[in-house]
């Protein structure tokens, strides 16, 4: 029997995992923070779930048998690389089993912040119909804006593809470029970086976190942008920083930001962001829909019997490919 270590999921997400597993593999359920994790991990050939709690040289240590680890997520920051490297584990994240869900979250985020979403909500639900005039708090239509999108990977791609029922003029910044044609099947244009962030009305983050994205987005980054801009990140909070993005929001070096991802999760009580009004902000929760959990685990299982038959894994992350 294949031995698959997991962690703790809600039980209805549990039951997708058991009702997909394939014969002959057994799901050892497991919290890789406790001691127990020790005693069971000895002879697991399989990891399958999020790297929340960190994955290093001694998770590797305690699974010696280890043949892959397979991520419930697209983010990877939390694994040591290096550690993975040294234990000779492939490690691949989950073939963007949640790009359709970060893609229309960041869509909804867009909108959100230009229809003021959160603003009006709360004054109805306050019992303040029409708090200000629309002149003095202003909406604003995607229509004809320049979206940027920052990483065009599954994400991004998929933004991207959203985008256009929305008649957008779309530009990307990506250290792969795309061929012509394929440009042209998604209706976009490559652009410089700092041209993007010059141009664009709405900047999108698509991007992993490693050492060259912490920060990208920073006080230079910011100064480069129209004053009308607006910042969108759901992919990892520490590509922006916070100091910087509250200063260019305050001093109106930038118009608004639309969050799901923040530095520290959850952040502090009060956090200065909390505070501003032209932030619009949710819990990192873009990935996890009720309609993606089936893929999450599709993909982990046929991921898991590749390597089993022999054969190489998908979606191995960059830095682990040879």
């Amino acid at each position: 029997m294949t031995k698959i270590l997991t962690p703790q999921q809600l039980a209805p997400v549990m039951e997708i995992a058991r009702e997909l597993l394939p014969p002959g593999m057994e799901l050892v359920v497991v919290d890789p923070t406790k001691p127990e994790f020790y005693d069971v991990a000895a002879d697991a050939e399989y990891y399958l779930g999020s790297p929340r709690h960190g994955i290093g040289n001694e998770f590797f240590r305690a699974a010696p048998k280890l043949k892959l680890v397979q991520l419930t997520s697209a983010g990877y920051d939390r694994v040591d690389i290096e550690a993975a490297r040294k234990a000779k584990v492939p490690v691949a994240n989950n073939g963007g089993a949640n790009s359709v869900a970060v893609a229309e979250h960041a869509v909804m985020l867009m909108l959100a912040v230009l229809k003021r979403l959160v603003y009006h909500h709360n004054n109805v639900a306050a019992g303040t119909w029409r708090a200000a005039g629309f002149a003095t708090t202003r909406t604003y239509e995607v229509e004809g804006k320049r979206l940027g999108i920052v990483g065009l990977g599954n994400i991004g791609k998929k933004v991207a593809r959203r985008v256009q029922g929305f008649d957008m003029d779309v530009r990307y910044y990506d250290i792969l470029r795309l061929t012509e044609d394929q440009e042209d099947a998604l209706g976009i244009r490559f652009a410089l970086f700092t041209e993007l962030l010059r141009t664009s009305d709405i900047v999108t983050l698509h991007v992993p976190l490693n050492d060259v994205t912490r920060k990208m987005m920073s006080t230079r980054e910011f100064a480069m942008m129209k004053r009308g801009a607006i910042l969108i990140n759901t992919c990892r909070g520490p590509v922006v920083d916070e100091d910087a993005l509250h200063q260019a929001l305050t001093s109106g070096t930038i118009a608004a930001a639309g969050l799901d991802v923040m530095v520290e999760e959850p952040p502090k009580a009060n956090h200065p962001l909390f505070s501003l009004p032209n932030v619009t902000l949710t819990p990192h929760s873009a990935g996890p829909t009720w309609d993606n959990w089936a893929r999450v685990y599709r993909n982990g299982f046929d991921n898991i019997q590749r390597v089993e038959e022999g054969r190489a894994p998908f979606w191995v992350v960059p830095e682990l490919r040879s």
